[in-house]
């Protein structure tokens, strides 16, 4: 014999309706939802690290007094220049165009950042960027003092 046939079979021990809005593992999925979409959003961004005032790609190492290491091929790197700053706002220039070396300028104009533009450039299969300063803190070497002279008596 069956719960039905004894009775002891309850309607109300099953719902109604198995997909009402009310059910809480709906919500989750609504943010789930949500959450993925914002981060499909956000992966066309450009991200980094902030160096010296500038964005540059990650993993980015430091070679130099405002020289950096940048780890991605030449094709990536102005990639993802083009990302962070666009040629509108941030325009550029050939430098050298030559077999084994590559080099542009990108101008900062509005000054921001405490920079005035980044030389990025390609040799021997590595890119590097220059982040140019603003004039007068052109990384020049500090002044040694000069020996007193002695006094006379």
């Amino acid at each position: 014999m069956d719960a039905l046939a004894r009775g002891t079979y309850h309607a109300r021990s099953m719902p109604g309706r198995l997909d009402t809005p009310e059910l809480r593992s709906y919500k989750p999925a609504r943010r789930w939802l949500t959450a993925a979409a914002l981060g499909v959003l956000v992966s066309g961004t450009a991200w980094g690290e902030i160096l010296d005032g500038v964005q540059l790609p990650d993993r980015t190492t430091k070679v130099g007094e405002r020289r950096y290491r940048v780890p991605q091929d030449w094709e990536n790197t102005m990639k993802y220049f083009k990302t962070a700053y666009p040629s509108a706002q941030f325009p550029r220039r050939t430098i050298v165009n030559q077999p084994g070396v590559k080099a542009i300028h990108l101008a900062n104009p509005d000054g921001h950042g405490g920079w005035v533009g980044l030389n990025i450039y390609e040799a021997n299969d590595e890119v590097r960027v220059y982040v140019v300063p603003p004039d007068g803190t052109a990384g020049k070497p500090a002044k040694k003092p000069s020996p007193a002279a002695p006094k006379k008596k």
